[in-house]
C-alpha cells in the first residue's frame, strides 16, 4: 500500500522522538531530571529544569493575554486543575527552530490521543504572552517573535492529563527551549487536621501563636471551601470560650508567583476568614485581619512538602497595649 503523505510525514515526526526514550537521561540534564513517561523530548533535547508537585493548583491558559491592573499581563481564559504536576525545561539542539520543535510535539501529542484545547503562535498569544509563560533559566531572556504554545487533553478513566506546551528562541544564544507542564488529575491525599479549639487555647499561651493548614480556598480566590467549616468552628469556639481573646488572622503563601499578588491575595483570605468568624458570632473588633504573602516562610520553598507547610493561616494573640 502507498503510504499518503499525511502518514509519511506523521512517521517522519515521531522518528525524532524516538530515537531517544522517554526514560533516557542526556549528558547536559540537571541532575536528577527525567522525562515525563507521556510526553517524550525532542531528539538531542536536555533537561534544564525539573520538578514535581505531588499535588497542586495550576492554570492551564487557554486564552490571549491582556494587560492586568498589576504588573503581569493575565490570560483572558484559564483552566483550574489540581493534580500531580511535573515542570519540564528542554534546551533543543542548537541547529533546531522553535517551529521545528513545536511542530514535534504537536504531533507526538496528537499520535498520544491529546487533544488540543488551545493554540496560538507569535503575536496571536497576547501582550506580553512570555512574561506569563516565563521559561528563562540563567541563559538569557526569551522573547515572543518566536513563540508557540498549545494546551492539550488527554481523556483517560484513571484520571485526565493536561499538558501546557511552550515553545520559543532564546534571543542571545538563538537555541530553541520547550517549557513542558503536564497535570495530572487525582484526589487529593486526605492529611487535613482540624485543630481544636483547645489544642489552640493552649498553643496561643505557650507561643502567642497557632498554625492552622484546615481552611481551604478555590485556586487562586479568597472564596472559603465548605470543608473548611469544622475549622472555622473550631475558631469560632475558641474565641467564645474567650471573649477577651483578640487576635490577628494572618495568611500566608508559598514563594510561587508575585510578590504583590501574593500579598493581596493572603490579605483578602484573611479578610474572608474574619467574615466568616464575624458571621458565627465573634464581634469584628476582636478580628485583625493581615496578609503576609511570602515574606515568612516555616520550610524551604524548593520543594512541595515545603511550600505546603507555608500555604498556612496563623492565629497570633493580640495583646492590649498597657500604656
Amino acid at each position: 500500500m502507498v503510504r499518503s503523505i499525511a502518514s509519511i510525514v506523521s512517521f517522519v515526526v515521531l522518528s525524532v522522538f524516538a530515537a531517544l526514550p522517554v526514560w533516557a537521561q542526556a549528558a547536559g540534564d540537571v541532575k536528577g531530571a527525567a522525562d515525563h513517561s507521556l510526553v517524550p523530548r525532542y531528539k538531542g533535547a536536555e533537561i534544564r529544569h525539573h520538578n514535581v508537585e505531588q499535588f497542586s493548583d495550576y492554570a492551564v491558559v487557554t486564552g490571549p493575554t491582556k494587560r492586568g491592573n498589576g504588573p503581569l499581563p493575565v490570560p483572558e481564559a484559564t483552566l483550574p486543575v489540581e493534580g500531580k504536576i511535573t515542570h519540564l525545561i528542554y534546551r533543543a539542539p542548537a541547529d533546531r527552530s522553535s517551529l521545528e520543535v513545536f511542530r514535534n510535539y504537536e504531533e507526538a501529542l496528537k499520535s498520544a490521543g491529546f487533544e488540543t484545547i488551545y493554540s496560538c503562535a507569535r503575536t496571536d498569544c497576547g501582550f506580553q504572552f512570555n512574561r506569563v509563560m516565563n521559561p528563562a533559566i540563567n541563559d538569557g531572556l526569551l522573547y515572543d517573535k518566536e513563540q508557540r504554545y498549545l494546551a492539550a487533553k488527554l481523556a483517560r478513566p484513571q484520571g485526565d492529563v493536561y499538558v501546557a506546551l511552550y515553545v520559543t528562541t532564546n534571543e542571545a544564544s538563538k537555541r530553541a527551549f520547550a517549557k513542558v507542564d503536564v497535570v495530572e488529575l487525582k484526589p487529593m491525599e486526605q492529611r487535613m487536621v482540624v485543630v481544636k479549639a483547645d489544642e489552640m487555647e493552649q498553643a496561643l499561651t505557650r507561643d502567642g501563636k497557632v498554625a492552622i493548614y484546615g481552611i481551604l480556598f478555590d485556586f487562586d480566590k479568597a472564596d472559603i471551601k465548605a470543608e473548611s467549616k469544622p475549622q472555622i468552628d473550631q475558631l469560632a469556639e475558641l474565641l467564645k470560650k474567650n471573649p477577651k481573646l483578640a487576635v490577628l488572622i494572618v495568611g500566608h503563601t508559598d514563594g510561587q508567583g508575585a510578590f504583590d499578588y501574593n500579598l493581596s491575595l493572603s490579605q483578602r483570605r484573611a479578610q474572608a476568614i474574619a467574615a466568616a468568624l464575624t458571621a458565627s458570632g465573634i464581634a469584628a473588633n476582636r478580628l485583625t485581619p493581615a496578609g503576609a504573602g511570602m515574606v515568612a516562610p516555616v520550610a524551604s520553598n524548593r520543594t512541595e512538602d515545603g511550600r505546603a507547610k507555608n500555604r498556612r493561616v496563623e492565629i497570633v494573640e493580640r495583646v492590649p497595649a498597657t500604656r
